[in-house]
């Protein structure tokens, strides 16, 4: 009997067991059911592709299950709605069938609330949940009642929603495990909290809008408060409330604006060792040093970016336990003096200021680790004792600061050194003059040196072999803009991982010994004299980052074991070489790619399609090769990409139909191609903000392009084939400052709606088939405003700092943002910081007709204005004499009379002036200052212009004297023709030679037989030479 037993115990083990397995070897069918019900909802598309309706969940993406019992633990939802539906509600109980679930994400999905009777309750059975992120959606202040029964949250992110005004917590007063709760950037008035949250650690209100915390002190064990971005110039918090905050230990205020007080009120709290308080606008001034007596738990005061007096320094001494203390860019102006004991501090950040004269370091300095005292304007740095106070120095910046030789030399014995910073130090003017202006030679025996900058020296000589060679850890070496040269040699080195020696004169091949720098992450060889090819060597490189070859005499091709093995290369720049071949081969494996250069060279063929495995590319630069083909349509699948720049090549066929695809390009240039057909009539991008496509030859009209790109900057559709009008949609971009539209057959009026655009600085509507009149309200606020400042200015800024900041928007700052426009007769390219500067108008050679509006004279800081070749008429506006920054004015080819306004001579800066061909009168301008330099062609064409410099002179055609009292204005329009006075008296005069003619043959016979018998001979004589001498197949 007790083995029968045991048999069925055995049995019913293995059938749980088995049970058990098929559980684990795959996720809870009621769970997978649940997910697939959400897949519905989460819809975005390209999300969730992995969720079938077969296979294991717990194998999908933004899942994870629990290892032994196969339940779903996370779920991981983040922006997986669709973008282009509104706010919706949940239905929570969606959820209900994950029991174990410990994480969720449902961030960034624009969501409102639950759905009602089927939302908040069904959260209850999430009894297990710890972390909860319902950020970036739309929950209003209903939405802490639904939370309340979560008794295990621990986390709860609520930050970036609809919370507004008076913002009540209470209903999670029972989450007692609750430790994390964000409430950041919503419209909160005031909060309520309640007094259930005692276990709660870390509060973040950031840019929240609450101006009293006094609210906050029923959380007496937080140990982190953020209130940065809030405005607490008139707090009403006092030291009684803060005496609750016992426990607090990191305090932020970035970003907020408070006065000097309520930091002094700050001294009840005992324990913070971290004080943040970056980019503050602090009023007032610290009075004495017993407001800071108490802070001497504070380890941590960061202060970079706020507005502070340079007293606060005298007082940093009352920080006793300080170890690190920055305040960049903070406006300190003046001596730094520092007093009291400081001998914790091992941070000492002081960069960006307006230091001055001579810094004098305490001997209470003694553990220092790191200093920074770059841009300043320090003549000279003392320290009162020998270097071994400074034994533990590891990290020293000093940009841009005058250093002394003896600065120079104390740094020689500094041997514990591992980060020096020494960019634009005047080197070449502080080094023995022995040592000429060579890299130091101490600087080979540091040992522990790991990062060096030494650009903007002016250094000679030779690349510096034994700093590798003696500095195994050297990991970071800069020495870009200086004028090192010769042949470059790289030894072995396992440890470099940047090498940046751009701008210098290095000539001779590229060493194919770079290859064995094994954990090379960037390297930057631009602006030197390197010829030959480019080393395959560099394809063995596998952990290269960025690679920079641009502005030398490189040619040959792209190595294919360069495309093949450098597989987490994200930037590579070969412009401006003498590159030739094809781009790529078919071996591509730069499947990381961000931004490839490679413009301004010789590559030929046609856009490689292995490049579409680079699908995270963000910029494209082709400009200035020779390649043919069409544009492939795959590019427009490239979501990434933010600017194309194709621009002369031998690119041909239509812009493709997926272009349309683009969400977040920004400049796309396909200038100076041979592209043809019509734009895509699609909504182009929101952001785009450059576009230019001239010189092609695009046809079609615009009325369905760009007319929702409203951030669109620069819009260049000129020398094309466009016809029809220029849409009207063109007022809704009211970011245009450069508008491009010359040499195409554009007809029509020139629409009221440019009106509307108050950024415009630069116009070219010429050479077209416009007609009707001027506009008069074409006045643009921004030509006659006192600040003509660019949205953006695009300099070129090749520096060695290019290594620490986004290589992506250095790349961009490069490529300079460039438009053709015609001045002075001549057509020039304006790009750069001198585009910034730079406007105009010209609708030249059009058919306009009617007076010129005398409000363009309102344009008083338009810098060219041309409105030749139409048929205009009127005077020339007398309010042009306002165009005081004008430097050329063509008015040639019209029909403008009157005489010339005699106050056009106060314009200093003109230097180009046409009025030919028109019907102008009178006396020239006065040959004085920039009228005394133009010639009669200015003035030709003009038969009553008189006056030099015209061979005419007003004293031939001038009337007898007029009569005292009679205006000389009077008299010059006396000698004007009044043509509807002439025709009158023409016509009058024939009718009566006429009829005096037929009244004398009708009194006197005899004349009138003589003139009837005169008549018929000549009539006879007519028709018999006629007859004589036409061509015998027309007569009979």
């Amino acid at each position: 009997m007790g083995s029968k037993w045991v048999l069925v115990l055995v049995i019913f083990m293995f059938v749980s067991l088995q049970g058990c397995l098929s559980q684990i070897s795959g996720c809870w069918e009621e769970e997978r059911v649940a997910l697939l019900q959400l897949k519905h909802f989460f819809n975005r598309p390209n999300s969730l592709r992995d969720w079938v309706e077969l296979g294991d969940c717990c194998q999908w993406g933004a899942v994870t299950c629990n290892g032994s019992t196969g339940r779903v633990i996370s779920l991981f939802l983040q922006d997986t709605k669709d973008r282009e539906l509104r706010e919706w509600y949940l239905n929570a109980s969606l959820f209900s069938a994950f029991e174990q679930l410990k994480a969720l994400n449902l961030s960034w999905n624009s969501i409102a609330g639950f759905v009602e009777n089927k939302g908040s309750d069904k959260l209850l059975r999430l009894s297990n949940l710890e972390n909860l992120d319902l950020s970036y959606n739309r929950f209003n202040n209903n939405i802490f009642s639904s939370l309340g029964a979560l008794s295990s949250l621990k986390e709860l992110y609520l930050n970036d929603n609809g919370l507004k005004g008076v913002v009540n917590v209470s209903g999670l007063d029972s989450l007692y495990n609750l430790e994390s709760l964000h409430m950041g950037n919503n419209e909160i008035g005031k909060l309520i909290f309640p007094k259930g949250l005692r276990g709660l650690k870390y509060l973040y209100l950031e840019n929240v809008g609450i101006h009293d915390a006094s609210s906050l002190v029923s959380i007496p064990s937080l140990a982190t408060l953020d209130l940065s971005y809030n405005n607490f110039s008139e707090m009403t918090t006092t030291q009684e409330y803060l005496h609750n905050f016992t426990f607090i230990e990191q305090l932020r205020l970035d970003g907020s604006s408070l006065h000097i007080s309520l930091i002094q009120s700050f001294v009840v709290l005992t324990s913070p060792r971290e004080l943040w308080m970056q980019n503050c606008q602090v009023s007032g001034v610290l009075g004495s040093q017993e407001y800071l007596n108490n802070f001497t738990n504070v380890e941590l005061l960061n202060l970079d970016g706020s507005s502070l007096h340079i007293s606060l320094l005298q007082f940093i001494g009352a920080f006793t336990s300080l170890n690190t203390l920055s305040m960049r860019s903070c406006q300190l102006n003046g001596i730094l003096d520092f007093q009291g004991a400081l001998s914790s501090l091992k941070g000492l950040y002081l960069s960006d200021n307006k230091l001055k004269g001579i810094v004098d370091f305490p001997d209470s300095l003694n553990n220092l680790e790191a200093l920074d005292m770059s841009n300043n304007e320090i003549d000279k740095l003392i320290f009162r004792k020998d270097l071994p106070n400074f034994k533990n120095l590891t990290s020293l910046y000093m940009d841009h600061t005058s250093l002394d030789l003896g600065f120079l030399q104390m740094i020689e014995l500094m041997t514990s050194i591992e980060t020096l910073s020494l960019v634009n130090c005047g080197l070449q003017s502080t080094l023995l003059p022995e040592d000429g202006a060579v890299i130091p030679k101490f600087f080979y025996h540091q040992q522990n040196l790991r990062f060096l900058d030494l650009c903007n020296n002016n250094l000679i000589g030779e690349f510096p072999n034994l700093l590798l060679e003696n500095n195994a850890g050297l990991y970071d070496l800069r020495l870009a803009n200086n004028l090192l040269g010769g042949y470059l040699s790289i030894p072995s080195h396992t440890s470099l991982t940047s090498l940046d020696i751009s701008n210098n004169s290095f000539q001779g091949h590229i060493p194919k010994e770079v290859g064995d720098l094994p954990y090379l992450v960037t390297l930057n060889l631009s602006r030197n004299h390197f010829n030959g090819s480019i080393p395959s060597s560099i394809g063995v490189l596998n952990l290269l980052y960025s690679l920079d070859l641009s502005y030398n005499n490189l040619s040959g091709e792209i190595p294919e074991h360069l495309a093949e093995g450098c597989t987490a290369l994200t930037v590579l720049v070969l412009s401006n070489n003498k590159l030739r071949g094809k781009i790529f081969s078919t071996k591509f494996n730069m499947t990381t790619l961000k931004t490839l250069q490679l413009n301004g060279n010789s590559f030929t063929g046609s856009i490689p399609d292995s490049l579409s495995k680079a699908s995270l590319l963000e910029g494209l630069y082709l400009s200035e090769n020779k390649i043919s083909g069409r544009i492939p349509s795959w590019l427009g699948n490239m979501s990434s990409l933010e600017v194309i720049f194709m621009a002369h090549n031998l690119l041909e066929g239509p812009i493709p139909l997926e272009f349309c695809q683009f969400q977040s390009l920004e400049v796309l240039n396909l200038a100076e191609n041979n592209l043809s057909g019509n734009l895509p009539s699609c909504s182009s991008p929101l952001s785009i903000k450059h576009v230019h496509l001239s010189k092609n030859k695009l046809q079609g009209q615009l009325e369905e392009v760009f007319f929702n790109s409203s951030s669109l900057v620069t819009l260049d559709l000129g020398y094309n084939r466009f016809d029809g009008r220029i849409p009207t949609w063109i007022g809704r971009l009211s970011k245009l400052t450069y508008l491009i539209l010359s040499n195409n057959n554009l007809e029509g009026d020139v629409p009221t709606q440019l009106c509307q655009l108050n950024q415009l600085r630069l116009v070219d509507l010429s050479h077209n088939n416009l007609s009707g009149y001027i506009p008069s309200c074409l006045d643009f606020t921004t030509l006659h405003s006192s600040d003509l400042a660019s949205p953006f200015c695009s300099e070129i800024l090749h520096n060695c700092s290019s290594v620490g900041i986004d290589y992506k928007e250095y790349q961009m700052n490069r490529i300079e943002e460039s438009v053709e426009f015609t001045t002075k007769t001549n057509l020039y390219s304006y790009q750069g910081k001198v585009l910034t500067y730079m406007s105009g108008v010209d609708i030249s050679c059009n058919k306009l007709t009617g007076p010129i509006p005398p409000q363009v004279g309102n344009l008083t800081r338009i810098h060219t204005l041309n409105l030749s070749h139409n048929n205009l008429t009127g005077p020339i506006p007398l309010t042009f004499s306002k165009l005081k920054q004008i430097e050329s004015l063509d008015l040639s080819y019209n029909n403008l009379n009157g005489k010339i306004p005699p106050q056009l001579v106060e314009l200093n800066t003109l230097s180009s002036f046409n009025v030919a061909h028109n019907n102008l009168s009178g006396r020239t301008p006065e040959r004085v200052a920039q009228f005394n330099t133009f010639d009669e062609n200015s003035y030709e064409g003009n038969p009553l212009l008189c006056g030099p410099p015209l061979h005419q002179s007003c004293e031939t055609t001038r009337q007898p004297s007029p009569m005292p009292g009679a205006s000389t204005d009077k008299e010059e329009d006396n000698d004007l023709i009044d043509m509807d006075i002439f025709y009158m008296s023409f016509t009058g005069s024939y009718i009566i030679v006429f009829l005096g003619i037929a009244a004398v043959l009708y009194i006197n016979p005899y004349w009138r037989r003589t003139w009837f018998y005169l008549a018929e001979t000549w009539m006879t004589s007519c028709y018999y030479f006629i007859v004589d001498n036409l061509p015998h197949r027309f007569c009979h």
